[in-house]
């Protein structure tokens, strides 16, 4: 990290941003031990804060141009998802506001949140910056979901182009772009209000305060008693975006969730910008355009990242909501789900690329499955980049543990790995039995 509180994104590029993840990443390793253990390392938890306090901040200063709580960022890690490159700069007239830029920035400030409120309990010194995020959370909702980014006919999310002189140009690529919002979502257990009196008087006061001047106020459902839901979407919204999210025809394939909607086969999107056309389709493999060197593809392959972060967050609108909320899936199929089926018949597919068939193929290995049937062979799993929209062959690097190995968590699953350590019997997953006493 910059003493700005910049992080690098990548090793050719310090000054482009990757989308901010690390908050997460540092609440599940907390919970994950906590869950094994009994406890967790808040000190940990206070160090990564302290650090992440900074580069929030960084972010609000340098990726909000007019300070309205709408985010830019760039290509943001997808590459040529846009129908041009997102991280190029046109004239000083025009602006891309980006849906998913603002929706990451709504999912840091609850995962801030979270980990404040945690640190918390042990520290009351940080219940205040528990209050900020929340705040912050709740003017980056408004601004999403009352800003031209959603579009009422279509019912999704879409990046704007801002012109002076005119109004937001939506351009309507049915992307995951528009589904990072669902990635915000978070649950605040009784338990935590009651620990925690002064965080409920504030954000009580807040809500009577904003709802007192007919101001936004986010997805916000309370169960039955236990818990509170805080999320981007709001719940009508969470059903349009799950309808065109389950459908095979757009982003549902046997293999996960496309990046691109198959809906942009037919139908090509087109836009004219400084004169310039620029087109997206459909394009489930390798990719046919040269933007970021054209050796990765975002228009309609499988991302495991991306499928892992919507299942987690189907999932935990699933826990809050149970039966009571409950959506066809696949669409067209007369099969109703809630959405814990829902994540778990995501989790098959994902998990389907991996799998042997009755005839003892892979999906990933497509027309290569000859050679690893052969003797000594049958075995070797490789963790391919991204995998391909329809058939979902392995595409791209062929080793991308960084991200694909999160097949193993959908796999096995944290819960059923802390039980096990909780019996006594974790060693039979991590390590060897000669290492077993050291």
């Amino acid at each position: 990290m910059k003493p700005d509180g910049q992080l690098p994104a990548y090793e050719w590029n310090f000054s482009d941003v990757n989308p901010p993840v690390q908050a997460w990443a540092a609440m599940e390793i907390y919970r994950i031990e906590k869950e094994t253990y009994g406890e967790g390392d808040v000190v940990f938890l206070k160090r990564v804060f302290q650090k992440l306090l900074i580069n929030f901040t960084w972010w609000i200063n340098r990726k909000d141009r007019n300070g309205n709580n709408i985010f830019e960022g760039g290509f943001l890690g997808l590459d040529n998802i846009g129908v041009f490159n997102r991280s190029h700069h046109f004239t000083s007239e025009m602006q891309l506001e980006q849906a998913d830029g603002t929706s990451w920035m709504g999912m840091y400030a609850l995962n801030m949140m979270d980990m404040a409120l945690e640190i918390s309990i042990h520290d009351i010194a940080f219940e205040d910056t528990a209050t900020k995020f929340f705040e912050h959370f709740v003017m980056i909702a408004e601004s999403l979901n009352g800003h031209a980014m959603w579009n009422d006919e279509d019912k999704f999310f879409y990046d704007t182009l801002c012109i002076a002189g005119s109004d937001p140009l939506p351009l309507r690529i049915q992307s995951i772009v528009g589904l990072t919002s669902l990635f915000a979502v978070s649950t605040i257990h009784k338990e935590m209000f009651d620990k925690l009196p002064d965080f409920e008087k504030r954000i009580s006061w807040f809500e009577n305060y904003r709802k007192k001047n007919n101001r936004f106020w986010p997805n916000e459902e309370r169960g039955d008693g236990k818990e509170t839901l805080l999320s981007l979407v709001q719940k009508d919204r969470l059903i349009f975006l799950l309808n065109r999210l389950l459908h095979e025809d757009e982003f549902l394939s046997d293999g996960g969730i496309r990046a691109l909607s198959k809906y942009h086969k037919a139908n090509p999107y087109s836009v004219t910008v400084d004169g310039e056309n620029y087109t997206i389709q459909y394009d489930p493999g390798d990719s046919t355009s040269n933007l970021f060197g054209g050796n990765s593809n975002w228009r309609g392959p499988v991302w495991m990242p991306i499928n892992y972060l919507i299942i987690r967050s189907v999932r935990k609108y699933g826990e809050f909501y149970g039966d009571n909320l409950k959506v066809e899936c696949p669409v067209g199929s007369g099969t109703m789900m809630n959405l814990v089926e829902v994540s778990k018949l995501l989790t098959d597919r994902v998990v389907s690329l991996f799998a042997k068939d009755n005839k003892g193929d892979r999906k990933l290995y497509g027309n290569y499955n000859w050679f690893y049937s052969k003797p000594g062979n049958e075995e070797l799993v490789l963790f391919y980049e991204y995998f391909h929209g329809d058939t979902g062959a392995g595409l791209g690097a062929s080793h991308q543990t960084g991200w694909t190995s999160l097949v193993a968590d959908l796999i096995g699953g944290k819960e059923v790995v802390a039980e096990e350590w909780k019996e006594g019997t974790g060693h039979e997953i991590f390590i060897d039995d000669e290492e077993e006493e050291e």
